[in-house]
């Protein structure tokens, strides 16, 4: 079994954790796969805006997963995930407003 190396998780909470989160990171990892393929077909900046925001997805679910095995502190976790919403949220505003302009009412 998995042992903790922080003093705020269990021993039988780490194997669980360290699971759902690397299902996440795998997930995450699959779903940048296919949309980096389609950014490369469309090259559009829609495209590479959502394909970077997926990619911080994965890179989340990374910095989780060495906060449990102690590699990441507990603060630099914190900051970098909030960070990391900012700019996942940024990123997939800026796409949606990039596709077209706002219409005016007739």
């Amino acid at each position: 079994m998995l042992q903790p190396t922080a003093d705020w998780i269990g021993p039988g909470q780490t194997a669980l954790l360290i699971a759902v989160l690397s299902l996440s990171a795998l997930g995450t990892l699959a779903l940048f796969s296919i949309a980096a393929v389609s950014t490369y077909r469309r090259r559009s900046r829609p495209y590479v805006l959502l394909t970077v925001a997926i990619g911080l997805l994965v890179f989340r679910s990374v910095v989780g997963i060495g906060t449990v095995l102690g590699a990441v502190p507990m603060v630099v976790h914190h900051l970098t995930e909030h960070g990391f919403d900012f700019l996942i949220a940024l990123l997939v505003l800026s796409a949606i407003y990039s596709v077209a302009p706002p219409s005016l009412p007739d």
